[in-house]
């Protein structure tokens, strides 16, 4: 499949099957990560895999992961983050979100659903993994098979704004 297939493809995914993920697909995910690019090559950002019940569970307190078999939990350090010298933006939640947009896609790649998860309690999910000092939960990536229908990959036509509105060549016309 390629890439604009790929990116049509993923959906987001409420409802899992409770199968555990191959290890070799879970691999090929956070490999995916590992590939993905940070401001000014920092790399500010640790992935929590977590695939047993007894580690799922100690998210759970603090975040809906919707019975998926493989939570990853994306955080940051923004001490480690590149801070753009004009205004100090800290480039902490863009890394983020690059490495959890490759393992989406890596996972629809390998036949998989996945929803980003933004609504949690950030204090459970640091006290639940008793994450380092300085490393914060910014994001958490569910996956697994979908136990829903497949969305529509030509649903963007309909359900985004237009392209005409979306992207402005040459400037605000």
């Amino acid at each position: 499949m390629d890439f604009s297939e790929l990116a049509h493809r993923r959906y987001s995914v409420r409802s899992f099957e409770a199968e555990a993920i191959d290890p070799e697909k879970v691999r090929r995910i956070v490999e995916a990560a590992h590939a993905a690019p940070t401001a000014a090559n920092r790399q500010p950002v640790r992935l929590y895999v977590l695939q047993s019940e007894e580690e799922r569970a100690k998210v759970a307190r603090g975040a809906d992961a919707y019975g998926a078999p493989l939570v990853i939990v994306v955080c940051v350090d923004r001490a480690k983050a590149w801070r753009r010298p004009a205004d100090g933006w800290s480039s902490a939640e863009t890394d983020a979100a690059i490495l959890t947009d490759h393992m989406m896609l890596q996972a629809t790649a390998e036949g998989l659903g996945s929803v980003w998860i933004c609504w949690f309690d950030p204090e459970a999910i640091r006290c639940g993994l008793d994450l380092p000092s300085g490393w914060e939960p910014v994001n958490i990536l569910a996956i697994g098979r979908s136990a829903e229908p497949a969305a529509d990959p030509l649903r963007h036509a309909t359900q985004r704004i237009p392209l005409s509105e979306l992207v402005a060549y040459g400037g605000i016309a």
